[in-house]
C-alpha cells in the first residue's frame, strides 16, 4: 500500500490504481482479488455462488417483512434493523432441511416450529425492546389477533422516559406470504393513555382477521409522548418506542 503524494487529491479507480482516502491520508493501492467472471461460472467458486443466493433472499425476505408494516415500523425502529433481520432470516432459512444448499427458503423454514420460534420475539427498536419497556404481562388471542393488557398502571408496568407524559399502544395481525409476497395487515385502533398512575384493562382489537395463505404475525407496539400546550409530540422522534413481533402461526 502506498500513499499519495501530491497536492491534488484523487478518489476513485483508474487502470488498476485505486486511489481512496484511509485515516492517513489519500492512499493508492493495485486492484486485486477474483474476478466476477470467475465467481460466476468457476466450479471452485460453486460454495460462494450459494452462499450469496441465499443471502440475497435472507435480505429480500427481511425488506418484504419491513415493508408489509411500514406504518408500524416507521417510528420504532433502530439504525441496524435491516441487518438483524437479515441475519433472522439467515436462521430461518436454515430450518428448510428439504431445499438443497443455495436454494433453502425462509418460507420453508417458517413451516417450522424451529424457523417460527426465530422469529417469535424479534424487536425492531433493539433500543426500547418490549420486555423492557413494557412490565406487565399480555394476552394474545389468535383467532381475532386481539392483545389485551388486564389492570396496567401507567405509573408502574410501563418503563417510561424521562419527559414522557402520555404512552400509546397498537397492535397489528399480519398474513404474510414471503413465496409470492402477498400481505394484509390489519391494526387497531390506537389507545392513548396519560402516565399518571392510572390503572386500565388495555384492548387492543385489530379491524378484521387478515385474509391470506401465508403466515400469520401478530405484532404489538408501546409509543411515547410529551404534552405541550394540549399537544402531543412523538418523544425523542421514536427512540424509546417499542414494537415486537409477539408471536408466529
Amino acid at each position: 500500500m502506498a500513499k499519495l503524494k501530491s497536492l491534488i487529491k484523487i478518489e476513485g479507480t483508474l487502470d488498476d490504481l485505486t486511489f481512496y482516502k484511509g485515516k492517513d491520508g489519500y492512499l493508492v493501492r493495485t486492484k486485486g482479488g477474483v474476478s466476477a467472471n470467475r465467481i460466476k461460472n468457476d466450479p471452485a467458486f460453486a460454495r460462494t455462488r450459494e452462499n450469496g443466493s441465499e443471502f440475497g433472499h435472507c435480505a429480500t425476505s427481511g425488506k418484504i417483512l419491513r415493508r408489509s408494516i411500514i406504518n408500524l415500523l416507521a417510528d420504532a425502529k433502530d439504525n441496524r434493523v435491516t441487518s438483524r433481520l437479515t441475519q433472522t432470516m439467515s436462521v430461518l432459512k436454515n430450518a428448510d432441511i428439504t431445499s438443497v444448499r443455495g436454494q433453502r427458503k425462509v418460507a420453508i423454514g417458517l413451516t417450522t416450529p424451529e424457523g417460527r420460534a426465530a422469529l417469535k420475539g424479534f424487536d425492531f427498536n433493539s433500543d426500547a425492546q418490549l420486555t423492557s419497556v413494557l412490565l406487565s404481562d399480555f394476552s394474545l388471542d389468535p383467532a381475532t389477533g386481539e392483545i389485551i393488557i388486564t389492570d396496567l398502571t401507567t405509573g408502574y408496568d410501563l418503563a417510561s422516559p424521562g419527559g414522557a407524559t402520555h404512552v400509546s399502544f397498537k397492535s397489528g395481525f399480519l398474513n404474510l406470504d414471503f413465496s409470492t409476497e402477498e400481505k394484509d395487515l390489519q391494526v387497531s385502533p390506537i389507545l392513548n393513555l396519560p402516565i399518571n398512575g392510572t390503572t386500565t384493562t388495555v384492548t387492543l382489537t385489530p379491524a378484521s382477521v387478515p385474509t391470506g395463505t401465508g403466515n400469520q404475525l401478530f405484532f404489538l407496539k408501546v409509543s411515547f409522548f410529551q404534552d405541550v400546550n394540549s399537544i402531543q409530540y412523538p418523544l425523542n422522534n421514536g427512540t424509546f418506542n417499542a414494537l415486537q413481533l409477539i408471536e408466529v402461526l
